[in-house]
């Protein structure tokens, strides 16, 4: 196990640092939800479907580690925290049904902007604009500490759910339990070398795009970067019904000054064709060795995702060891937690329950 003290010093950061009620669906988790479960199905209350939101309330900021993080926070002060990280080409509006659902529940909801997006922004100028994972999960560590939160129940899809696991695995003592969309995902770059059938390659056009000169300039091209994440939203939530303003909302948030920086960054250290920074080195090579999850989990595969592996599961079953569920949600898409807010809003009470 590392120790916190010592992760957080190795990576150059210290250690301190409108509800909606569930109740009312019935005892069915949605319509659209196949259940299936590794041990006794958890009891569950109902959740009732929400009244989609227009947008957060007011944000908040915080100096936390490397970055000023800018939060959406929702619910009770003193609840259990929950924190819901959110993946890309997403904001913190991925939750904006979710949190008032959870909220309603007692809980206080910490939706935070991941660097590079929003209004989170680097401290100082000469910081490297790193997006390899373990810089991400060291920000979510650096965010507890900052708003002085020992543990939480975090939740995540895409970028979201990698850096929720990787904290779920080094440091189980602050997560309670873990949503985690997609199941383990863990990047471990030796395996990342070896190519995938064609059908899955082709869904990774743009991991392919922004290792090209060419799929950088894109990224730093406001016009081509608004086009680009559109397709990507089109084509991996291919049933969501979403309208022009739902995704211009979103769309703001990657005018951050070093969205494209982190973006492009991100997409080739997990090709091996960008260098990560040396004090993550240890780090990373622990996650390489697929450490397994110990606190409760409940895993969430989209239907419809192309990203969602083959097997129910089956192919990340092992890497969870503590109370463990999977569900399988037919007819949603990546952006899992904005198409189906009552879901995964149930599978994060069930999760915390178990």
């Amino acid at each position: 196990m590392i120790n916190r003290r010592d992760f957080g010093k190795a990576l150059g950061l210290g250690t301190s640092a409108a509800a909606v009620s569930l109740t009312g669906l019935g005892g069915s988790r949605s319509a659209s939800a196949d259940t299936r479960s590794a041990s006794a199905t958890p009891t569950s209350a109902p959740v009732s479907a929400p009244t989609s939101a227009s947008t957060f309330p007011q944000l908040k900021q915080i100096k936390a580690g490397l970055l000023n993080v800018g939060y959406a926070e929702l619910g009770p002060a003193h609840g259990p925290v929950v924190i819901c990280l959110h993946g890309w080409p997403y904001d913190i509006h991925s939750y904006v049904d979710v949190a008032p659902l959870l909220a309603g529940e007692g809980y206080r909801v910490i939706v935070p902007y991941l660097r590079g997006h929003g209004t989170t922004r680097f401290l100082s100028g000469r910081t490297f604009r790193n997006g390899q994972q373990s810089a991400l999960a060291l920000d979510l560590l650096a965010l507890m500490d900052a708003l002085k939160i020992e543990r939480a129940v975090l939740a995540g899809f895409d970028w979201g759910s990698r850096t929720a696991d990787i904290v779920a695995a080094l440091h189980p003592e602050r997560c309670k339990a873990l949503v985690s969309v997609g199941g383990y995902l863990i990047t471990d770059r030796r395996a990342n070398l070896k190519p995938l059938a064609p059908k899955a390659e082709h869904a990774w056009w743009y991991q392919y795009y922004f290792a090209t000169e060419r799929g950088r300039l894109a990224m730093e091209d406001k016009a081509l970067r608004h086009d680009l994440t559109r397709l990507v939203w089109d084509t991996v939530s291919p049933t969501w019904e979403f309208d022009d303003a739902t995704f211009e909302r979103t769309a703001a948030a990657f005018d951050n000054p070093d969205y494209a920086a982190v973006v492009i960054h991100n997409y080739r250290w997990r090709l091996s064709l960008a260098d990560g920074e040396r004090r993550y080195d240890g780090f990373e090579e622990r996650l390489a060795a697929r450490p397994v999850i110990e606190v409760p989990t409940i895993t969430l595969d989209p239907e419809r995702d192309p990203f969602t592996a083959p097997g129910d599961g089956a192919s990340y079953r092992d890497r969870f060891t503590g109370a463990y569920e999977h569900r399988t949600l037919t007819g949603i898409g990546h952006n899992l937690p904005q198409e189906a807010p009552e879901a995964f809003a149930r599978a994060v009470v069930d999760a915390d329950r178990s």
